[in-house]
């Protein structure tokens, strides 16, 4: 199984809402992920944009997770 870290999009039309997820490649984009590594909301203002779990994200580097 190859992993690959990817943004999932939540969210309604125009106001779009993403997580970071570390999901299997073959998973379509909003298909079941392994786990969630942080989010992404490009509405919010600039302090709140981005939260990033950089351990869990380190770990998953390391096993062979490619970000896309």
């Amino acid at each position: 199984m190859s992993a690959k870290i990817r943004l999932k999009r939540f969210g309604t039309k125009k106001r779009p809402y993403y997580r970071i997820v570390v999901i299997d490649s073959r998973a379509p984009r909003d298909g079941r992920s392994l786990e969630e590594v942080g989010f992404y909301h490009p509405i919010e203002v600039e302090e709140n944009q981005i939260s990033l779990k950089e351990d869990r994200i380190r770990e998953w580097l390391d096993k062979g997770a490619r970000p896309t």
